[in-house]
């Protein structure tokens, strides 16, 4: 298999820094690119905005995380990093960023949710697993090497 473009969504969560270093280490042995890709998802706030209108906040904290990551995943190796930021529904913004990216493999972290939560929501990478153009990696934060952030 011959890997031209990896997709890495990212939340930001403790286990970005993991994923980031495990897609990473898939860019460098492949030499393929490397997407990082951060969903913004909309929210209803208390100002009564309708429920799914955008956001307010600034990008900027989320720019600077991305950038962050991006120079992680270069400090590992990887050649050719790049970044973006969408709005919208994690899953079918990732899933619609794979097919514009043309990219042969989605790296994505799971969360281990179970239960009721899993049952009502379903979980974001359980849906792009299902449903995603591409061949998909499901990591697991407790598989994800250790970065020392």
């Amino acid at each position: 298999m011959n890997l031209s473009t990896i997709l890495c969504p990212l939340d930001f969560s403790a286990a970005s820094s993991g994923l980031v270093a495990y897609a990473a280490a898939l860019a460098v042995a492949t030499g393929a690119e490397l997407r990082l890709l951060h969903v913004c998802e909309p929210q209803e706030d208390l100002a009564g905005r309708l429920p799914g209108a955008p956001a307010s906040a600034s990008p900027v904290p989320c720019i600077e995380r991305l950038t962050g990551f991006r120079a992680d995943a270069e400090q590992a190796g990887a050649a050719h990093v790049h970044t973006g930021i969408v709005q919208g529904e994690a899953a079918s913004e990732i899933i619609a960023e794979a097919s514009r990216q043309k990219a042969d493999l989605i790296v994505i972290g799971a969360h281990g949710q179970t239960g009721l939560t899993r049952f009502l929501m379903g979980s974001t990478a359980e849906i792009v697993l299902r449903t995603a153009p591409c061949a998909t990696l499901l990591v697991r934060a407790s598989h994800q090497p250790e970065t020392g952030k």
